[in-house]
């Protein structure tokens, strides 16, 4: 394999990953995409906003190549955690719309330069990467967010997958799931001591 096959194939997953979280959106209320789901404020929307900002700096000022919007929560004095959720004046077509914008600026980082080519992330303990190693980040952090996405979707309305024709979640009534459910229930109440 080749750096450029590998590079093809981590950016082919990447491009999955992103596709999988605006799917998460699809069919809910704006109540839903932003409400907080988890005792830290875990939210569906957060999620994607988060990933803009992500790839926007992965793929941008890394490779000293910036995204070219204004992302005031880079700003010294920001506040915290603000990349995180969406506040009442931001609307999901604009955090949707600058998520596809950003991807469209990280693609042709990725498609413009070779696996090799070195960047710098000052913050991290080794500071030199190249393209490969942001490629494999971005892909982990998309993903991980991607499950993060998963469960609330499910807790939400009990959609599964990575998209909404995923064949690789077995179809099955709600019947068999509550049973499944209880099975597992069962057994953990078993290892109870």
């Amino acid at each position: 394999m080749t750096d450029d096959d590998a590079k093809r194939g981590l950016h082919r997953y990447l491009r999955q990953a992103r596709e999988a979280m605006v799917w998460k959106l699809n069919g809910l209320s704006e109540y839903d995409v932003r409400r907080p789901l988890t005792p830290t404020g875990t939210n569906l929307l957060g999620l994607v906003k988060h990933l803009s900002i992500v790839e926007a700096w992965y793929f941008g000022k890394t490779f000293d190549r910036p995204f070219a919007e204004d992302l005031p929560w880079w700003d010294e004095g920001a506040e915290e955690q603000i990349d995180m959720w969406v506040t009442a004046a931001e609307t999901r077509a604009e955090i949707v719309d600058r998520y596809r914008r950003v991807w469209l600026h990280a693609d042709v980082t990725i498609n413009d330069l070779p696996a090799d080519a070195p960047g710098q992330v000052p913050w991290w303990p080794r500071p030199d990467v190249t393209l490969h190693t942001m490629l494999v980040h971005v892909l982990a952090e998309t993903n991980r967010h991607a499950g993060h996405a998963d469960i609330l979707r499910e807790q939400l309305d009990g959609s599964v997958g990575m998209r909404s024709d995923d064949s690789n979640v077995a179809e099955h009534g709600a019947a068999w799931w509550d049973d499944l459910r209880g099975r597992i229930e069962e057994a953990a109440q078993s290892a109870r001591s």
